[in-house]
């Protein structure tokens, strides 16, 4: 029997566009639990917010971590939730500018 395809939610998928506008940082879990290594990583290399965390826990599972204003979310929520999250509406705010900027230079070639 063919598999039904599983629907895609357009607030998921543009939560995903906002989030690969933030900068992104791979890290190896290596001892620690999956959270407690982000969390390492954030104080050791006093990253600011916002930022996404990919850490690897094994050679085939990584887990996505928001480090936000307010702490750290699973990058799930996030895309799920991203209207929540004031940088992430100051950040897709810029990029709407920096489009509409572009678009007149193009218009009037």
């Amino acid at each position: 029997m063919a598999r039904r395809r599983k629907r895609k939610s357009r607030r998921r998928l543009e939560g995903r566009k906002i989030l690969d506008l933030v900068p992104q940082y791979s890290i190896d879990s290596g001892d620690d639990k999956p959270v407690t290594a982000a969390r390492n990583f954030i104080h050791s290399e006093k990253i600011a917010p916002p930022a996404l965390l990919l850490v690897k826990r094994n050679e085939h599972t990584t887990d996505r971590y928001f480090w936000a204003e307010k702490g750290l979310f699973g990058a799930q929520y996030v895309e799920e939730n991203h209207f929540l999250f004031p940088s992430l509406r100051a950040l897709l705010e810029e990029e709407e500018e920096y489009e509409d900027e572009e678009e007149p230079m193009l218009a009037t070639c």
